[in-house]
């Protein structure tokens, strides 16, 4: 009894040796066998596309050129179809770029400013608007401040409009543009009289865009134009406008109005009388 104990231990240990070698040459006979299947998948695959008439592979699903022949259709499809669909997309939308630019404006290509206003004339009764408003001595002309900026085509983006000023909210430089549409009536008097005719019809039309800084007691003047309000006798009355516009930089806080020689003879459409700014960088 005691010599059999270490014998028994070394049979144990040969038995798991030879189950070790055994489950080892089973794995690495195994791991050929599949390396040898995936080879000869991949040669029969190349081979399926080596033939000169890919047409001419049989039609069953179980051969595995049909299967090889089926992706390989599938992904030229998918390839076709996303570059045309690309090409089919770009062109129209340069077609419709061309004909429509408003529809298909790209916003990183011109983005809008974040600031801006568009204020626009506002038909308050003349009463109100008669002589205009008077900035101060220093200042020429008369400021218009009965401007419209909510309704119609006015708006104000990320800016106040405070007694007919544009209140800048941040620093930058800033297009600025402004206009102003006179509209000049001649009555029966006026025709009868040759000397007030002759002064009228030579008295110039002027329009004046300032800025008002708080480090500074004056209105700045930023811009000035003319017209010359000339007209013929028989004429019932007479229409002129002043545009301007330019860059300029502004700082927090500052203000932008519009002065011009006679308010009341300002025609405030919408459309022919307006003033604004917008934020450039």
């Amino acid at each position: 009894m005691t010599g059999s104990g270490p014998r028994l231990g070394v049979l144990l240990l040969v038995a798991v040796l030879l189950q070790t070698v055994v489950v080892t040459i089973t794995v690495l006979h195994f791991t050929t066998a599949l390396n040898s299947m995936k080879e000869t998948f991949a040669r029969s695959s190349v081979s399926c596309l080596t033939g000169s008439d890919l047409r001419s592979v049989s039609a069953v699903r179980g051969d595995p050129c049909w299967q090889v022949t089926q992706q390989l259709h599938l992904l030229i499809q998918k390839s076709l179809s996303q570059r045309y669909q690309r090409e089919i997309s770009s062109a129209v939308r340069d077609e419709v770029s061309r004909v429509l630019p408003s529809l298909v404006m790209d916003d990183k290509a011109s983005p809008r400013p974040k600031v801006a206003a568009h204020v626009t004339g506002s038909f308050v009764p003349k009463v109100e608007r008669d002589g205009g408003v008077s900035p101060g001595r220093r200042v020429q002309g008369q400021k218009i401040s009965w401007w419209e900026g909510k309704k119609g085509l006015a708006f104000l983006q990320d800016v106040q409009l405070v007694d007919g000023e544009l209140v800048v909210p941040q620093p930058g430089l800033y297009y600025v543009y402004a206009q102003t549409y006179f509209r000049h009536t001649h009555s029966l008097e006026e025709d009868g009289e040759d000397g007030e005719e002759v002064q009228d019809r030579g008295k110039p039309l002027l329009q004046y865009v300032y800025k008002k800084v708080s480090s500074y007691p004056v209105p700045i003047l930023l811009m000035k134009t003319s017209r010359t309000s000339c007209w013929s006798r028989g004429s019932q009355f007479s229409l002129h406008s002043a545009h301007q516009g330019g860059l300029f930089p502004l700082g927090t806080g500052d203000r932008l109005f519009v002065t011009v020689t006679n308010a009341s003879a300002v025609d405030m459409d919408e459309k022919s009388s307006f003033f604004g700014a917008f934020l450039i960088s």
